[in-house]
């Protein structure tokens, strides 16, 4: 298991009856414990699979399920038909249990035993019905949960595990997520904004404004021998060779002042993410006082993030949740993934990109090469002064971006696959970025996402594919739209139009 998801696990819960006898429960419960066994032997999934026994009447699904809920080790459970198991005793538990769901579709063993077969081995071995009748209640209930078919054993069938445990986990870390909104919004801007309340609701995230003013209150008890040692490690591991002026390593000196500012607060607030706001970075006149940020904390932004630590610019709390989430599901995988921002664009025939970048705040997860460590004039906000960052360029290859939004009546999760492809040098743009070709292409791709309501920030990986965001959107019971290499627009509305129908009426039958 991967040592991130140490403290979870996921329950087992093998379904069952006494109608064949209790011998058979007993080579049902030898089964299961061998299946779990194997899959967690497998090296393939990242949390660790515990058997609950077989559950053989209501009273039993509902004592497993109530256990499986109050258990904060318990992130999901992974339920499994070895016979046929009567659906209605799995009502009340399924109305109980609101942790994530896995139905696994399955058999003990792999091939049927032409020669050897009777009734017996029938009535034991019966999930290609029993797992029907589960399936008939879970859809009777519209019971949010993933189904993977396929023999136990094989690779295949693991990863899409695989998958759902790692959305189950970052889905448990958001359920107790606090986001730190340092210096509120930009004004006006409608798509960083929305209802923090019915967020928390749905999704876990709990947003708490911080004046600048609370900052200012640890950045006074950082001690210049910490921001000392700092910069001697920046020195360590990144490319400073471009920071050859005294004024260049004050800037990066400050830097590490406002790292040791922002993780001092993230760690007394138990926070898992925070924003910041250009507009707001404490005393007018910093360079008297002394008291503030000479910039915004570009560098430090982005080296938190690279800790796991959600980011949203401008106050976009929804992007630094949703960056925290992508990071807490990828740990142990190696592309890496960002907060980023569609910032212009490049018309190239089928070759059209979009340039992602910030004005500083990319995380070096995502960087090709080694990172260099700057220091250039930044003229934006209510500080217009020399800032430290990290410049690189993305990696090269397919990746998936996603994001969310408000829509008044629902969340929208709106995810695009896309296509890094390498970028020409910006000299005079000395900032991190990535350049990439949503898909199909530049027309459909760009299109459907700003039809679909997407906002300019968005979260990007390598390493998560559309089924991390099915699963998560199914999880937490909010639409998602996708747009991949099959997308057209005229598909696009009509999904978006159905969508609209279905969460204005069809959400009434739950």
């Amino acid at each position: 298991m991967i040592k991130a998801f140490e403290n979870f696990e996921v329950w087992f819960v093998t379904g069952a009856q006494l109608l064949y006898g209790g011998d058979a429960v007993v080579q049902v419960d030898g089964h299961s414990t061998e299946m779990v066994a194997g899959m967690n032997e497998s090296g393939i999934l990242p949390v660790k699979v515990v058997y609950k026994g077989t559950a053989n009447s209501s009273a039993e699904v509902l004592d497993v399920m109530s256990r499986a809920e109050a258990d904060p080790k318990c992130i999901g459970v992974i339920t499994w038909m070895h016979t046929f198991s009567p659906a209605k005793m799995w009502i009340h538990g399924m109305q109980k249990l609101r942790k994530p769901l896995l139905h696994l579709h399955t058999q003990f063993n792999e091939e049927i035993p032409w020669e050897t077969m009777d009734m017996d081995f029938m009535n034991l071995n019966q999930s290609a019905h029993g797992d029907r009748e589960f399936g008939h209640i879970l859809a009777r209930m519209r019971k949010n949960h993933k189904t993977v078919v396929g023999y136990w054993k094989d690779k295949k069938t693991l990863e899409h595990i695989a998958v759902w445990q790692r959305v189950a986990a970052a889905w448990a870390d958001a359920q107790d997520m606090r986001i730190l909104r340092i210096g509120d919004q930009m004004n006006n801007v409608a798509v960083t904004d929305g209802d923090k309340v019915e967020a928390e609701m749905r999704m876990g995230y709990h947003v708490d404004y911080v004046p600048f003013s609370t900052v200012l209150e640890y950045f006074k008890k950082i001690e210049d021998s910490d921001v000392d040692a700092l910069v001697a490690k920046y020195n360590s591991i990144y490319d400073t060779s471009q920071v050859l002026f005294d004024d260049g390593k004050q800037s990066i000196w400050n830097a590490a002042k406002a790292e040791l500012t922002l993780r001092a607060l993230l760690v007394d607030k138990k926070a898992k993410g925070f924003t910041t706001n250009f507009d707001d970075l404490g005393d007018v006149d910093v360079k008297v006082s002394g008291m503030g940020f000479d910039q915004i904390p570009g560098l430090a932004s982005q080296r938190l993030m690279q800790e796991g630590y959600g980011f949203g610019a401008e106050g976009d709390w929804k992007s630094a949740a949703l960056y925290r989430t992508v990071w807490f599901m990828s740990q142990g995988l190696e592309g890496g993934c960002s907060f980023l921002e569609d910032y212009t664009l490049n018309f190239d025939g089928e070759r059209s990109s979009i340039l992602q970048a910030h004005m500083l705040e990319v995380c070096p997860l995502i960087a090709d090469a080694k990172p260099k460590l700057e220091v250039h004039y930044l003229g934006i906000g209510i500080r217009k002064a020399l800032t430290a960052r990290l410049v690189f360029t993305s990696k090269v290859g397919p990746g998936v971006t996603a994001t969310v939004v408000d829509m008044g009546n629902r969340f929208r999760l709106v995810v695009n696959d896309v296509e890094c492809i390498k970028s020409k040098p910006l000299p005079k743009l000395p900032v991190a970025s990535a350049l990439w070709i949503p898909m199909p292409n530049f027309e459909v791709g760009a299109g459907a996402w700003i039809l679909a309501g997407g906002t300019h920030h968005s979260c990007f990986s390598y390493d998560l594919t559309p089924e991390y965001w099915e699963d998560y959107a199914e999880i937490a019971d909010i639409e998602m739209l996708h747009i991949d290499k099959n997308t057209n627009i005229a598909d696009f509305k009509k999904e978006m139009k159905m969508n609209e129908v279905y969460y204005l009426l069809g959400k009434a039958l739950k």
